[in-house]
Protein backbone atom coordinates (compact mmCIF):
# COMPACT_ATOMS: atom_id res chain seq x y z
CA UNK A 1 0.00 0.00 0.00
CA UNK A 2 2.37 2.79 -0.96
CA UNK A 3 2.94 6.58 -1.33
CA UNK A 4 3.72 8.33 -4.60
CA UNK A 5 7.31 10.37 -3.56
CA UNK A 6 7.47 14.25 -5.86
CA UNK A 7 8.70 17.09 -4.88
CA UNK A 8 7.75 20.18 -5.44
CA UNK A 9 8.83 23.89 -4.92
CA UNK A 10 6.77 24.86 -2.49
CA UNK A 11 7.83 21.87 -0.56
CA UNK A 12 11.63 22.61 -0.99
CA UNK A 13 10.86 26.35 0.69
CA UNK A 14 9.59 25.27 3.44
CA UNK A 15 10.81 22.18 5.84
CA UNK A 16 12.44 20.17 2.79
CA UNK A 17 10.85 17.10 4.35
CA UNK A 18 12.96 15.35 1.79
CA UNK A 19 16.26 15.10 3.77
CA UNK A 20 14.23 13.31 6.31
CA UNK A 21 12.07 11.27 4.52
CA UNK A 22 15.01 9.92 2.59
CA UNK A 23 16.92 9.02 5.24
CA UNK A 24 14.13 7.00 6.78
CA UNK A 25 12.73 4.96 3.55
CA UNK A 26 15.08 2.52 1.44
CA UNK A 27 14.84 2.59 -1.95
CA UNK A 28 12.15 -0.57 -1.72
CA UNK A 29 10.12 1.15 0.42
CA UNK A 30 10.51 4.68 -2.25
CA UNK A 31 9.52 2.08 -5.44
CA UNK A 32 6.77 0.69 -3.13
CA UNK A 33 5.26 3.90 -2.31
CA UNK A 34 4.25 4.80 -6.30
CA UNK A 35 1.35 2.81 -6.37
CA UNK A 36 -0.72 4.14 -3.77
CA UNK A 37 -2.46 6.45 -5.95
CA UNK A 38 -2.98 4.70 -8.73
CA UNK A 39 -4.66 2.27 -7.08
CA UNK A 40 -6.44 5.00 -5.66
CA UNK A 41 -7.44 6.48 -9.00
CA UNK A 42 -8.67 2.89 -9.88
CA UNK A 43 -11.25 3.03 -7.15
CA UNK A 44 -12.06 6.16 -8.33
CA UNK A 45 -13.18 5.59 -11.70
CA UNK A 46 -15.12 2.54 -10.73
CA UNK A 47 -17.27 4.03 -8.19
CA UNK A 48 -17.51 7.20 -10.26
CA UNK A 49 -18.83 5.20 -13.10
CA UNK A 50 -20.76 3.14 -11.05
CA UNK A 51 -22.26 4.35 -7.74
CA UNK A 52 -22.95 8.13 -9.59
CA UNK A 53 -26.67 8.71 -10.26
CA UNK A 54 -27.60 12.03 -11.35
CA UNK A 55 -25.59 15.58 -10.45
CA UNK A 56 -24.79 13.87 -6.80
CA UNK A 57 -20.81 14.71 -5.53
CA UNK A 58 -18.48 11.95 -4.77
CA UNK A 59 -15.79 12.01 -1.76
CA UNK A 60 -14.24 8.86 -0.46
CA UNK A 61 -10.78 8.14 1.22
CA UNK A 62 -9.31 5.19 -0.74
CA UNK A 63 -6.68 5.34 1.88
CA UNK A 64 -9.55 4.23 4.33
CA UNK A 65 -10.29 1.70 2.47
CA UNK A 66 -6.86 0.25 1.58
CA UNK A 67 -5.79 -0.08 5.39
CA UNK A 68 -9.21 -2.41 5.68
CA UNK A 69 -8.32 -4.62 3.01
CA UNK A 70 -4.32 -4.44 4.78
CA UNK A 71 -6.18 -5.72 7.82
CA UNK A 72 -7.89 -8.53 5.95
CA UNK A 73 -5.28 -9.73 4.08
CA UNK A 74 -2.65 -9.88 7.49
CA UNK A 75 -5.69 -12.67 8.08
CA UNK A 76 -5.70 -14.32 5.15
CA UNK A 77 -3.73 -17.04 3.52
CA UNK A 78 -3.24 -18.53 -0.26
CA UNK A 79 -5.17 -17.33 -3.16
CA UNK A 80 -7.26 -15.05 -1.07
CA UNK A 81 -3.81 -13.41 0.04
CA UNK A 82 -2.86 -13.33 -3.20
CA UNK A 83 -5.16 -11.18 -4.75
CA UNK A 84 -5.89 -9.28 -1.73
CA UNK A 85 -2.01 -8.11 -2.60
CA UNK A 86 -2.10 -7.95 -6.18
CA UNK A 87 -5.01 -5.79 -5.80
CA UNK A 88 -3.12 -3.13 -3.60
CA UNK A 89 0.15 -3.66 -5.95
CA UNK A 90 2.42 -5.21 -2.90
CA UNK A 91 4.77 -7.93 -3.24
CA UNK A 92 3.71 -9.47 0.81
CA UNK A 93 2.22 -8.72 4.13
CA UNK A 94 5.17 -7.73 5.47
CA UNK A 95 5.52 -4.62 3.06
CA UNK A 96 2.10 -3.15 3.43
CA UNK A 97 2.83 -3.96 7.21
CA UNK A 98 5.68 -2.08 7.21
CA UNK A 99 4.31 0.82 4.68
CA UNK A 100 1.22 1.06 7.04
CA UNK A 101 3.70 1.53 9.80
CA UNK A 102 4.94 4.69 8.24
CA UNK A 103 1.66 5.92 7.50
CA UNK A 104 0.60 5.79 10.89
CA UNK A 105 4.33 7.21 12.22
CA UNK A 106 4.91 10.03 9.58
CA UNK A 107 1.43 10.96 7.69
CA UNK A 108 -0.63 10.67 10.52
CA UNK A 109 0.68 12.52 13.07
CA UNK A 110 -1.92 15.07 14.26
CA UNK A 111 0.27 18.56 13.86
CA UNK A 112 -2.44 20.92 14.79
CA UNK A 113 -0.54 21.92 17.95
CA UNK A 114 1.91 23.06 15.63
CA UNK A 115 0.14 25.41 13.74
CA UNK A 116 -0.38 22.48 10.95
CA UNK A 117 -3.59 20.68 10.12
CA UNK A 118 -5.61 18.61 12.60
CA UNK A 119 -5.56 14.93 12.23
CA UNK A 120 -6.50 11.31 13.36
CA UNK A 121 -6.63 8.07 12.18
CA UNK A 122 -8.13 4.97 14.27
CA UNK A 123 -8.59 1.54 13.75
CA UNK A 124 -10.99 -1.16 15.60
CA UNK A 125 -11.19 -4.79 15.72
CA UNK A 126 -14.68 -6.05 17.38
CA UNK A 127 -14.40 -10.42 17.75
CA UNK A 128 -17.12 -12.22 19.07
CA UNK A 129 -16.44 -13.45 22.74
CA UNK A 130 -16.60 -16.86 22.01
CA UNK A 131 -13.37 -16.61 19.40
CA UNK A 132 -9.41 -16.12 20.42
CA UNK A 133 -7.37 -13.99 17.88
CA UNK A 134 -4.51 -15.84 16.26
CA UNK A 135 -1.25 -14.73 18.40
CA UNK A 136 0.07 -13.34 15.33
CA UNK A 137 -2.51 -11.64 13.70
CA UNK A 138 -3.19 -9.98 17.11
CA UNK A 139 0.28 -8.66 17.17
CA UNK A 140 -0.41 -7.31 13.63
CA UNK A 141 -3.74 -5.82 14.71
CA UNK A 142 -2.23 -4.12 17.86
CA UNK A 143 1.62 -3.23 17.04
CA UNK A 144 1.21 -2.72 12.68
CA UNK A 145 -2.60 -1.09 12.67
CA UNK A 146 -2.84 -0.21 16.07
CA UNK A 147 -6.06 -1.38 16.21
CA UNK A 148 -8.40 -0.75 19.53
CA UNK A 149 -9.95 -4.54 20.19
CA UNK A 150 -13.08 -5.31 21.82
CA UNK A 151 -14.68 -8.86 22.91
CA UNK A 152 -18.01 -8.47 22.07
CA UNK A 153 -21.64 -10.76 22.21
CA UNK A 154 -22.18 -11.08 18.19
CA UNK A 155 -24.82 -14.03 19.62
CA UNK A 156 -27.47 -11.91 21.71
CA UNK A 157 -26.24 -8.51 21.72
CA UNK A 158 -25.79 -7.80 17.33
CA UNK A 159 -28.24 -4.38 17.66
CA UNK A 160 -25.84 -2.90 20.72
CA UNK A 161 -22.48 -4.16 18.99
CA UNK A 162 -23.65 -2.07 15.61
CA UNK A 163 -24.50 0.63 17.89
CA UNK A 164 -21.15 0.76 19.66
CA UNK A 165 -19.58 0.21 15.70
CA UNK A 166 -21.29 3.98 15.05
CA UNK A 167 -20.47 5.72 18.21
CA UNK A 168 -16.59 4.71 17.53
CA UNK A 169 -17.07 6.09 14.08
CA UNK A 170 -19.16 9.18 15.16
CA UNK A 171 -16.60 9.86 18.07
CA UNK A 172 -13.33 9.33 15.96
CA UNK A 173 -14.75 11.71 12.89
CA UNK A 174 -15.29 14.43 15.07
CA UNK A 175 -19.23 13.92 15.00
CA UNK A 176 -19.07 14.63 10.96
CA UNK A 177 -20.31 10.48 10.36
CA UNK A 178 -23.24 9.43 12.38
CA UNK A 179 -23.46 5.62 11.35
CA UNK A 180 -21.84 3.80 9.35
CA UNK A 181 -23.43 0.08 9.72
CA UNK A 182 -26.62 0.16 8.59
CA UNK A 183 -30.02 -0.84 10.30
CA UNK A 184 -29.77 -4.99 9.96
CA UNK A 185 -26.52 -5.34 8.81
CA UNK A 186 -24.92 -6.71 11.96
CA UNK A 187 -26.84 -10.06 13.02
CA UNK A 188 -25.70 -13.26 15.11
CA UNK A 189 -23.87 -14.86 12.39
CA UNK A 190 -21.44 -11.99 12.77
CA UNK A 191 -18.00 -12.82 13.94
CA UNK A 192 -15.63 -9.83 13.39
CA UNK A 193 -15.71 -6.56 12.63
CA UNK A 194 -12.81 -3.96 11.05
CA UNK A 195 -12.93 -0.57 11.04
CA UNK A 196 -10.88 2.34 10.03
CA UNK A 197 -11.78 5.64 10.99
CA UNK A 198 -9.53 9.02 9.27
CA UNK A 199 -10.25 12.88 10.28
CA UNK A 200 -8.75 15.95 8.56
CA UNK A 201 -8.97 19.75 8.97
CA UNK A 202 -6.68 22.37 7.89
CA UNK A 203 -7.10 25.94 7.55
CA UNK A 204 -5.59 27.07 4.16
CA UNK A 205 -2.31 28.73 3.89
CA UNK A 206 -3.77 31.98 1.98
CA UNK A 207 -8.04 32.03 2.94
CA UNK A 208 -10.19 33.57 1.14
CA UNK A 209 -12.38 36.87 1.54
CA UNK A 210 -15.60 35.72 2.56
CA UNK A 211 -16.67 39.38 1.47
CA UNK A 212 -15.68 39.07 -2.20
CA UNK A 213 -17.57 35.01 -2.49
CA UNK A 214 -20.20 35.66 -5.11
CA UNK A 215 -22.81 33.56 -6.80
CA UNK A 216 -21.64 32.07 -10.26
CA UNK A 217 -22.91 30.07 -12.56
CA UNK A 218 -21.68 26.30 -12.65
CA UNK A 219 -22.68 23.98 -15.59
CA UNK A 220 -23.92 20.90 -14.89
CA UNK A 221 -22.73 17.50 -16.52
CA UNK A 222 -25.72 16.68 -18.60
CA UNK A 223 -26.57 20.00 -19.60
CA UNK A 224 -28.16 23.08 -17.42
CA UNK A 225 -26.66 25.38 -14.79
CA UNK A 226 -26.98 26.35 -11.51
CA UNK A 227 -26.14 29.53 -9.48
CA UNK A 228 -23.55 28.64 -6.20
CA UNK A 229 -21.44 30.90 -4.22
CA UNK A 230 -17.88 30.75 -5.52
CA UNK A 231 -14.52 31.79 -3.63
CA UNK A 232 -11.86 34.47 -5.49
CA UNK A 233 -8.61 35.47 -4.79
CA UNK A 234 -6.16 38.04 -6.31
CA UNK A 235 -2.91 36.12 -5.67
CA UNK A 236 -0.61 34.03 -7.81
CA UNK A 237 -2.01 30.40 -7.46
CA UNK A 238 -0.09 26.94 -8.19
CA UNK A 239 -1.72 26.14 -11.26
CA UNK A 240 -1.30 24.45 -14.61
CA UNK A 241 -2.55 23.54 -18.13
CA UNK A 242 -2.28 20.37 -19.90
CA UNK A 243 -3.62 19.38 -22.67
CA UNK A 244 -7.40 19.47 -22.33
CA UNK A 245 -7.20 19.87 -18.54
CA UNK A 246 -5.75 21.84 -15.95
CA UNK A 247 -4.72 21.42 -12.29
CA UNK A 248 -4.94 23.65 -9.12
CA UNK A 249 -2.94 23.16 -6.10
CA UNK A 250 -4.03 24.81 -2.92
CA UNK A 251 -1.89 24.46 0.40
CA UNK A 252 -3.16 24.06 3.86
CA UNK A 253 -0.95 26.30 6.62
CA UNK A 254 2.39 23.90 7.51
CA UNK A 255 2.96 25.11 10.12
CA UNK A 256 6.09 23.86 11.97
CA UNK A 257 5.25 20.52 10.46
CA UNK A 258 7.27 18.62 8.17
CA UNK A 259 4.14 17.08 5.84
CA UNK A 260 2.75 19.55 3.30
CA UNK A 261 -1.14 18.87 2.65
CA UNK A 262 -2.44 20.61 -0.46
CA UNK A 263 -6.01 19.89 -2.23
CA UNK A 264 -5.80 19.54 -5.65
CA UNK A 265 -8.42 20.48 -8.58
CA UNK A 266 -8.11 18.86 -11.22
CA UNK A 267 -10.73 20.66 -14.09
CA UNK A 268 -11.35 19.17 -17.95
CA UNK A 269 -11.28 22.11 -20.37
CA UNK A 270 -14.75 20.76 -21.72
CA UNK A 271 -17.81 21.25 -19.41
CA UNK A 272 -18.60 17.08 -20.11
CA UNK A 273 -15.06 16.32 -19.94
CA UNK A 274 -14.87 14.37 -16.51
CA UNK A 275 -15.52 11.05 -17.42
CA UNK A 276 -12.87 11.32 -19.81
CA UNK A 277 -10.56 12.63 -17.88
CA UNK A 278 -11.28 10.27 -15.26
CA UNK A 279 -10.82 7.54 -17.37
CA UNK A 280 -7.36 8.88 -18.04
CA UNK A 281 -5.89 9.46 -14.78
CA UNK A 282 -6.69 6.23 -13.94
CA UNK A 283 -5.40 4.67 -16.99
CA UNK A 284 -1.86 6.20 -16.95
CA UNK A 285 0.54 5.04 -13.66
CA UNK A 286 2.08 7.48 -12.29
CA UNK A 287 -0.26 10.38 -14.29
CA UNK A 288 -0.74 12.13 -10.65
CA UNK A 289 3.00 12.62 -9.94
CA UNK A 290 3.71 14.18 -13.52
CA UNK A 291 0.50 16.58 -13.94
CA UNK A 292 1.55 18.96 -10.28
CA UNK A 293 1.67 22.41 -10.11
CA UNK A 294 5.17 23.45 -9.79
CA UNK A 295 4.85 27.56 -9.72
CA UNK A 296 2.93 29.83 -9.01
CA UNK A 297 0.99 31.62 -12.06
CA UNK A 298 -0.61 35.17 -11.99
CA UNK A 299 -4.49 34.47 -12.49
CA UNK A 300 -6.53 36.21 -14.99
CA UNK A 301 -9.53 34.56 -13.67
CA UNK A 302 -9.97 32.67 -10.81
CA UNK A 303 -13.28 30.68 -9.45
CA UNK A 304 -13.72 28.06 -7.01
CA UNK A 305 -16.85 26.70 -6.15
CA UNK A 306 -17.95 25.96 -2.09
CA UNK A 307 -18.99 23.05 -1.07
CA UNK A 308 -20.18 20.11 1.63
CA UNK A 309 -20.85 17.02 0.41
CA UNK A 310 -21.50 13.43 2.21
CA UNK A 311 -21.23 10.26 0.30
CA UNK A 312 -21.71 6.36 1.38
CA UNK A 313 -21.62 3.27 -0.41
CA UNK A 314 -21.01 -0.27 -0.20
CA UNK A 315 -17.62 -0.42 -0.87
CA UNK A 316 -17.91 -4.67 -1.61
CA UNK A 317 -19.24 -4.04 -4.77
CA UNK A 318 -17.07 -1.66 -6.29
CA UNK A 319 -14.16 -3.94 -5.09
CA UNK A 320 -16.02 -7.11 -6.71
CA UNK A 321 -16.10 -5.18 -9.64
CA UNK A 322 -12.10 -4.59 -9.83
CA UNK A 323 -12.07 -8.53 -9.51
CA UNK A 324 -11.32 -8.94 -5.24
CA UNK A 325 -13.88 -11.52 -4.86
CA UNK A 326 -12.08 -14.34 -2.88
CA UNK A 327 -12.41 -12.66 0.50
CA UNK A 328 -15.97 -12.31 -0.20
CA UNK A 329 -16.71 -15.94 -0.97
CA UNK A 330 -15.35 -17.66 1.97
CA UNK A 331 -12.24 -20.05 2.70
CA UNK A 332 -8.92 -17.85 2.82
CA UNK A 333 -9.39 -15.74 5.97
CA UNK A 334 -7.70 -18.94 8.11
CA UNK A 335 -5.06 -16.05 10.11
CA UNK A 336 -7.38 -14.37 12.00
CA UNK A 337 -8.96 -16.36 14.75
CA UNK A 338 -7.69 -19.84 16.54
CA UNK A 339 -10.73 -21.91 16.04
CA UNK A 340 -12.17 -24.46 13.45
CA UNK A 341 -14.53 -21.67 12.55
CA UNK A 342 -11.52 -20.18 10.96
CA UNK A 343 -11.81 -22.14 7.58
CA UNK A 344 -15.83 -20.81 6.89
CA UNK A 345 -15.06 -17.13 7.71
CA UNK A 346 -15.50 -14.85 4.69
CA UNK A 347 -16.23 -10.70 4.30
CA UNK A 348 -19.94 -10.09 3.62
CA UNK A 349 -19.69 -6.36 3.07
CA UNK A 350 -17.78 -3.41 3.41
CA UNK A 351 -19.40 -0.19 3.96
CA UNK A 352 -17.56 3.21 3.48
CA UNK A 353 -18.68 7.11 4.41
CA UNK A 354 -16.85 10.12 3.54
CA UNK A 355 -17.91 13.94 4.43
CA UNK A 356 -16.42 17.05 3.21
CA UNK A 357 -16.54 20.61 3.34
CA UNK A 358 -14.85 23.31 1.38
CA UNK A 359 -14.92 26.52 2.03
CA UNK A 360 -13.18 30.25 2.84
CA UNK A 361 -11.22 29.00 5.94
CA UNK A 362 -9.94 25.34 4.66
CA UNK A 363 -11.35 21.81 4.74
CA UNK A 364 -12.49 19.28 6.88
CA UNK A 365 -13.13 15.93 5.70
CA UNK A 366 -13.70 12.48 7.53
CA UNK A 367 -14.18 9.01 6.22
CA UNK A 368 -15.18 5.33 8.27
CA UNK A 369 -14.65 2.18 6.08
CA UNK A 370 -15.97 -0.99 8.17
CA UNK A 371 -15.82 -4.62 7.31
CA UNK A 372 -18.02 -6.92 8.47
CA UNK A 373 -17.00 -10.94 8.03
CA UNK A 374 -19.37 -13.11 8.98
CA UNK A 375 -19.35 -16.72 8.99
CA UNK A 376 -19.88 -18.69 5.53
CA UNK A 377 3.83 17.10 -21.69
CA UNK A 378 3.73 20.17 -19.10
CA UNK A 379 2.72 23.57 -20.84
CA UNK A 380 3.14 25.96 -17.85
CA UNK A 381 2.06 29.46 -18.67
CA UNK A 382 2.66 32.36 -16.70
CA UNK A 383 -1.00 33.88 -17.18
CA UNK A 384 -3.95 31.70 -16.32
CA UNK A 385 -7.30 31.25 -16.09
CA UNK A 386 -8.75 28.82 -13.04
CA UNK A 387 -12.57 29.10 -13.65
CA UNK A 388 -14.16 25.91 -11.80
CA UNK A 389 -17.43 26.30 -13.03
CA UNK A 390 -18.12 22.86 -14.59
CA UNK A 391 -17.74 19.46 -13.25
CA UNK A 392 -14.12 18.72 -11.86
CA UNK A 393 -11.85 16.11 -9.73
CA UNK A 394 -10.42 17.19 -6.21
CA UNK A 395 -8.13 15.46 -4.09
CA UNK A 396 -6.39 16.10 -0.33
CA UNK A 397 -2.63 14.36 -0.24
CA UNK A 398 0.42 14.84 1.98
CA UNK A 399 2.93 16.14 -0.99
CA UNK A 400 5.68 15.13 1.28
CA UNK A 401 4.95 11.13 0.86
CA UNK A 402 2.15 11.08 -1.79
CA UNK A 403 -0.04 9.99 0.61
CA UNK A 404 -3.61 10.91 -1.18
CA UNK A 405 -6.60 10.86 1.62
CA UNK A 406 -9.81 11.71 0.15
CA UNK A 407 -10.82 11.89 -3.53
CA UNK A 408 -14.26 13.17 -4.72
CA UNK A 409 -15.59 14.98 -8.01
CA UNK A 410 -18.01 18.21 -8.16
CA UNK A 411 -21.22 17.60 -10.31
CA UNK A 412 -23.12 20.34 -8.41
CA UNK A 413 -21.76 22.00 -5.30
CA UNK A 414 -25.21 22.96 -3.78
CA UNK A 415 -25.28 19.16 -3.95
CA UNK A 416 -25.76 17.75 -0.53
Amino acid sequence: MGLTHSRSRSQAHSHSPYSFHDQNMDMGMRESNTTQADVSFMLTKHVFSKEIKGDVNLVFSPLSIQIVLCLIAAGSNGPTRDQLLCFLKSKSIDELNSLYSHLVNIVFVDSSHNGGPRLSIANGVWIDQSLPFKRSFKKVVDNVYKAASSSVDFQYKPTEVADQVNQWAKMKTNDLIKEILPHGTVNNMTRLIFANALYFKGAWNEKFNASETKDHKFHLLRGGSIKAPFMTSNNKQYAVAFDGFKVLGLHYKQGRDTRCFCMYLVLPDARDGLPALIDKISSEPGFLSRHLPFEEATMRKFLIPKFKTTFGFEASNALKGLGITLPFSGGGLTEMVDSPLAGRLFVSQIFHKSFIEVNEEGTEAAAVTASLIVSKSRIIKKEIDFVADHPFLFLIRDDATGAVLFIGSVLNPLAG
